[in-house]
């Protein structure tokens, strides 16, 4: 699959299998088309050439509505300004399962209080969103996804903006809402250290190409952190899971930075 603007691809003869309970972090430099894959999986923009697939049906000529009864993505950033309680913004995520004149009532009530249940808000889900802490925003829009009852829940870096402690409260949901509910999960994510603790597999991308693709520990190796985002880098193993620890930039980035060999001696000498 390609996609682009004009004259230049975004993302160029990629192709990419989810597996169905997974959860999937495609990582990447800026600019490496990583937002673009989820775009075009959710049908946001089209393919110049390829094809997506939604459980085996070409997601072009699906239905809008049975694609959200399907599948559902959380943007990067979302409407800050709605003036809705945490209850009626989980709500909206029953719309792909009702008729135009049918309310959320019943069954679907009861829809809405499990995602609030799972997702840790009842005792919340009179407040407002305006009350609410950046990981209990976070949570509640999580929940709207989650009472969609979607099979795939995709999210474009959903820590971003997120202290440390509310970064872990998000990734621990996403994991347990996986584990517990068997929703394949794919996401953006800029923190490798995350990715590597939380995913079953780790796709690479750069240059709008996919150019690794593995679980966690088959993928964090040196020449990744060296080809992939241009430093040098440690890895160790905390609890099963790689963790890297960036020592400088590649020396090959440093030259081409540089211009010289005194930048390589000194960075040599750094490390």
């Amino acid at each position: 699959m390609s996609f682009g603007y004009q004259d230049r691809n975004i993302v160029e003869d990629i192709g990419i299998h989810f597996r169905q309970g997974e959860i999937a972090s495609i990582v990447g430099p800026n600019g490496s088309g990583k937002s673009t894959v989820l775009r075009l999986m959710t049908r946001l923009v089209q393919p110049r050439s390829g094809v997506v697939f939604l459980e085996g049906e070409a997601i072009a000529r699906m239905k809008t509505r049975k694609i959200a009864q399907m599948l559902t993505m959380l943007p990067q950033t979302q409407d800050h300004n709605l003036d809705l309680t945490v209850r009626d913004l989980v709500k909206q995520g029953r719309h792909p399962h009702l008729k135009w004149y049918e309310e959320c009532r019943n069954e679907h009530e009861d829809i809405v209080d499990w995602a609030l249940e799972m997702t840790h808000l009842t005792e919340m889900q009179y407040r407002s969103l305006f009350t609410l802490s950046g990981g209990e925003r976070q949570r509640a829009w999580i929940a709207m996804a989650v009472a969609q009852t979607p099979h795939t829940l995709l999210l474009d870096e959903p820590t971003t903006y997120l202290d440390v402690a509310h970064q872990l409260e998000v990734m621990e949901l996403l994991q347990h809402l996986n584990r517990t509910q068997g929703i394949t999960i794919v996401m953006v994510l800029h923190d490798l250290n995350q990715a590597a603790r939380y995913s079953d597999r780790i796709i690479a991308m750069k240059d709008g190409a996919v150019v690794s693709d593995g679980a966690p520990h088959e993928v964090y190796v040196p020449a990744f952190f060296s080809q992939v985002f241009g430093i040098e880098a440690k890895i160790y193993e905390d609890d099963g899971k790689p963790v890297y620890t960036p020592r400088g930039l590649a020396k090959a980035k440093v030259k081409e930075e540089s211009g010289n060999d005194v930048g390589i001696a000194k960075a040599a000498g750094g490390n």
